[in-house]
């Protein structure tokens, strides 16, 4: 590859920011990115509203990768006493990492404790569901028996896997999926589980084992049912930038500027000119609405694939068209709620009322609302907050589709809603809210239905455009993690420098990974993790 090579990214969120550092770092290639965002970082960026940080959607620093751990240490420095090692855990992963100093400031990662729970039936479960002794008593004996009973069913009578609820119910049974995942998922994604394709349980949900936790569990609860409190285990804990995920990216973001790249804010692709296999150029429209063409060697897309074949000229097969036009996107709305105080459930065992809940976010599964998630920004970091003792910052996070009921809903009428709906459960006293903020995120999540089932037939035609790499979530029309996102964009770069024209190992990202596993077995405990 010349060092002159003209390369664009499509996009600055983790995967093009990724590309448009490796391209710095090992080359002498200057690469252009272009963002339509007011600001980098895509849905990983951090929102700042009168001194509060708002992280969309929460994003834990962790990896399997020592690859992608290494390049955000690269960015920022681990808090702690320099030369301590300590170990952090996330979900069935453990890794050591080494501490870099105590400053305090600046751009630095923390490491934070992990702690998610649901609430369901006004009380509050472990997540990932663990079968315990309080997940059995919350439930009572009679939902107990029904979801054993219903799983022994499904495992002798499994059923033809056609969809994402045949999945889940032949691995948890027809009573665990209508209690824990059933109402969650429809609420992320909008239609019925009977229409969400099956491949996405398969990439979420693996190494299933449900025999051996029930097994596991029923055998703990048979020697001591009180024995939940006797045992030890790893804190699960995460590296978190000290000012929200932005912050890594604004970092990544200013090293690419400082090695001679460039960033275009506020400027969108609106053509990209194809010759034969190859594409010549991308047209962009800037924020003014100037329009001007860049010749180009290489182009990194992370736009969403449906954009990505409607801005094709000439245009891309009729066929390649119909199934582009076809994907579907979840969209994604994000209420910040500063508040004095949030009620501690009756429910929270060994809580206070007034004391703040030490999640980091809890999953909403209550039916009454629609509300899906709800993030405690202190917990994430403090750093977050503009006054973190004296107040509460909350994310209330809702699923939704451009134009539907809720996107339509103008902003101050968006944040009562979402206010009301917190203290309908029980969670905030309305009094108490001191500030609100609303942001809307546009095709957060690319969906597993509509027109995905051929999403093969638009794969192939672009993979056969030899300058043309797709990375990150929205690229490949994958819901990745941004780690995932940034190893695609990682082998993007090294088959680029390299001369390589195969795309297997991007695609082959987040296909055999061990994240999403729903069956651990960690010390004496077993857990169930859902897909969210």
């Amino acid at each position: 590859m010349q060092n002159s090579a003209r390369i664009v990214a499509i996009g600055a969120g983790p995967a093009g920011l990724t590309a448009g550092l490796e391209l710095i770092r090992r080359s002498d290639i200057k690469p252009l990115l272009i963002e339509a965002d007011t600001q980098v970082g895509g849905i990983s960026k951090t929102v700042v509203h009168r001194g509060n940080r708002m992280d969309l959607g929460g994003h834990r620093f962790f990896s399997k990768s020592d690859w992608v751990m290494d390049w955000w240490r690269s960015l920022m420095p681990i808090v702690g006493r320099d030369g301590e090692a300590v170990r952090i855990q996330y979900h069935q992963q453990s890794r050591q990492v080494r501490l870099d100093g105590e400053r305090a400031q600046g751009d630095v990662m923390l490491v934070r404790p992990r702690l998610s729970r649901i609430y369901y039936l006004r009380r509050l479960f472990d997540y990932p569901l663990k079968l315990n002794w309080t997940t059995l008593s919350n439930l009572g004996a009679r939902r107990v028996a029904r979801i054993m009973a219903s799983y022994a069913r499904a495992r002798t009578l499994p059923r033809p896997e056609r969809n994402l609820e045949d999945f889940i119910i032949n691995r948890f049974g027809a009573e665990l999926y209508r209690t824990f995942f059933k109402d969650y998922t429809e609420k992320v994604w909008g239609v019925p589980c009977q229409e969400i394709s099956a491949e996405w349980g398969a990439q979420r949900i693996k190494g299933l084992s449900v025999t051996a936790a029930l097994k596991h569990a029923a055998g703990r609860l048979l020697r001591n049912a009180a024995a939940s409190t006797q045992h030890t285990s790893l804190i699960e804990q995460f590296l978190y930038p000290r000012l929200g995920p932005g912050q890594m990216w604004e970092r990544a973001a200013q090293e690419i500027i400082a090695g001679g790249g460039t960033i275009l804010l506020q400027t969108r692709v609106v053509r990209l000119r194809r010759q034969d296999n190859r594409i010549t150029a991308v047209e962009i429209e800037e924020h003014d609405g100037q329009r001007r063409t860049v010749e180009v060697d290489h182009v990194i897309s992370t736009m969403p694939v449906k954009d990505l074949i409607a801005a094709m000229d000439p245009p891309a097969p009729q066929e390649v068209q119909r199934v582009a036009q076809g994907l579907l996107y979840r969209d994604f709305m994000t209420v910040g709620v500063l508040v004095r105080r949030i009620k501690r459930s009756p429910a929270d065992q060994g809580g206070r009322s007034g004391e703040r809940l030490p999640d980091n976010w809890i999953y909403v599964q209550e039916k009454d609302v629609r509300l899906g998630r709800l993030q405690i920004f202190n917990n994430w970091s403090p750093d977050l907050v503009a006054d973190p003792n004296g107040t509460v910052w909350l994310g209330l996070e809702y699923f939704c589709n451009i134009g539907d009921d809720l996107w339509s809903m103008d902003d101050e009428a968006f944040q009562r809603f979402a206010i009301q709906e917190l203290a309908s459960i029980d969670l905030i006293d309305p009094a108490d809210v001191l500030d609100t903020h609303l942001v809307r995120v546009e095709k957060a999540y690319p969906a597993y239905f509509g027109s995905y089932r051929d999403f093969g037939i638009v794969r192939r035609w672009l993979d056969g455009i030899s300058n043309l790499w797709l990375v990150g979530r929205n690229g490949m029309h994958r819901y990745n993690n941004q780690d995932h996102s940034m190893l695609t964009a990682k082998l993007a770069v090294d088959a680029i420098l390299g001369g390589d024209v195969t795309r297997e190992a991007i695609w082959a990202v987040n296909l055999d990974d061990e994240y999403h596993e729903t069956i651990e077995q960690r010390g004496d405990r077993a857990t169930i993790q859902r897909p969210a």
